[in-house]
């Protein structure tokens, strides 16, 4: 560990991607506690805690990483981003114009980029305008959030918090050009870690004075929980089906080279930590805007998909589900794979080239999303399964751990990438090569 950690500093350019990702996560966290004009801060802070982290306003304060709660600028932290991603990737698979441009490389890339950014600001604006009417509607309630409610406040939050939002689409986009990971897993990974100190301590307090100043059994227990579910999201996510590849004999001018046999690697969770995030999203929008807007009908609704009920965890399995095989058909494409190996003389022992090739992988690939998709899911179901029954915040929830241990998981094999790409003590060591040639080694060299 003490080497990897030297050999990080060792690189300059890794050196800097970490330094800058750091800084980048610090901006956003400072901006966390700038409040936004004509709110009270601790009346909204009692709000979110009466609700509980299981709520949704819960939800939404844990995916902004505190934000809600402070009344940020950053109040509805990337999910504006990942819901306008989520509708564009959808909507490319549909409309031919936008699987014309995803073909189209770089170029076309940047096109989508820029209608996921537009997509984000209309969704931040209409956020933005239902959140200036819940706060104006928490004081027939008891809560005098707003100073001055109207619609000048309306527009300052509007404005607010659709600024905020870019920004933070800013600061992710930077994270994963400049930085390390992707950006914008990184940023609801801070804010999640940021917030479980403060839940620790919450449910500490809790269950001591409940269980009459001892921690108790059920701590221990929920201990040996989290600790195994962290162990299986490893194990799942380090999971990969190795589907053995034959390359045939070729020449090359008068020497005649033996086939080598290597292994296409699948992981079993091609999608990481995607799925939940979508799925989380989409389920967060409507009840923001159920919960936000007065209606009974709509009120009705946000009951429904509340975390607790029963409803809300078969639709969050669905959309699971959906976009773990939606992500991995968008990553993973079997017949251009199988071409791939039909032009470097590789194919799978048992199995033709090309057609036929491309329909075992797709097969193959099929029943391991299932089981990847089946994984997500009872994992992302624990917090259900917590809250009930032992009133556990919901950042130790299987959602929040999946995605602070797959993010870190991910970030962890890009520094393992650049190190090995950049970094040959391993192989040479410092007094010379370890491994040396045929000629070398019969000359004693």
């Amino acid at each position: 560990m003490a080497n990897s950690f030297q050999n990080i500093g060792k690189i300059p350019e890794l050196r800097k991607r970490i330094l800058f990702t750091l800084a980048m996560l610090a901006v956003y966290r400072i901006g966390v506690f700038v409040t936004v004009p004509g709110v009270n801060r601790a009346e909204m802070a009692n709000v979110i805690t009466k609700g509980g982290s299981g709520s949704f306003l819960g939800m939404l304060n844990m995916f902004s990483g505190g934000a809600l709660q402070q009344l940020s600028i950053f109040a509805l932290g990337i999910m504006p981003y990942v819901s306008a991603s989520i509708v564009i990737q959808l909507l490319t698979v549909v409309v031919p114009k936008l699987d014309q441009l995803n073909k189209e490389g770089e170029q076309g890339r940047r096109r989508i980029n820029q209608l996921t950014r537009y997509g984000t600001i209309i969704l931040a604006a209409i956020q933005g305008f239902f959140i200036a009417q819940m706060l104006e509607g928490m004081a027939g309630r008891g809560s005098a959030v707003v100073t001055d409610p109207g619609w000048g406040f309306r527009i300052m939050t509007i404005l607010t918090v659709t600024t905020g939002t870019a920004f933070i689409m800013w600061l992710g986009e930077q994270i994963t050009e400049r930085g390390i990971g992707n950006g914008s897993s990184m940023i609801i990974f801070a804010g999640i870690v940021a917030g479980m100190p403060d839940a620790v301590t919450q449910y500490l307090a809790g269950r001591s004075s409940s269980s009459g100043g001892g921690i108790g059994f059920e701590s221990i227990i929920l201990v040996l929980l989290i600790l195994g579910t962290i162990a299986a999201i490893c194990y799942f996510e380090r999971a990969h089906r190795k589907i053995p590849i034959q390359y045939a004999k070729r020449q090359v001018g008068r020497k005649m080279y033996q086939g080598a046999q290597s292994h296409l690697p699948l992981k079993i969770n091609v999608s990481g930590v995607i799925p939940p995030i979508f799925a989380s999203s989409l389920l967060m929008f409507p009840q923001q805007i159920a919960g936000m807007s007065g209606s009974p009908l709509l009120n009705d609704m946000a009951a429904a998909l509340h975390p607790a009920d029963w409803r809300y965890n078969v639709i969050y399995t669905l959309l699971i589900v959906f976009f773990a095989f939606f992500y991995t058909a968008i990553q993973f494409n079997p017949v251009e794979v199988a071409d791939n190996l039909k032009k470097g003389g590789g194919f799978i022992p048992g199995i033709r080239p090309g057609k036929q090739t491309a329909q075992y992988i797709e097969k193959v690939l099929t029943r391991i999303t299932f089981a990847g998709a089946l994984y997500l899911s009872v994992v992302c179901m624990i917090p259900a399964l917590l809250a009930k029954y032992m009133e556990v915040p919901f950042a130790f929830g299987g959602t929040g751990l999946l995605i602070v241990v797959g993010v870190a998981l991910d970030t962890v094999q890009q520094i393992e990438s650049h190190l090995i790409t950049r970094n040959y003590d391993g192989f040479t060591g410092p007094k010379g090569p370890r491994i040396r040639g045929r000629t070398a080694a019969r000359s004693g060299r």
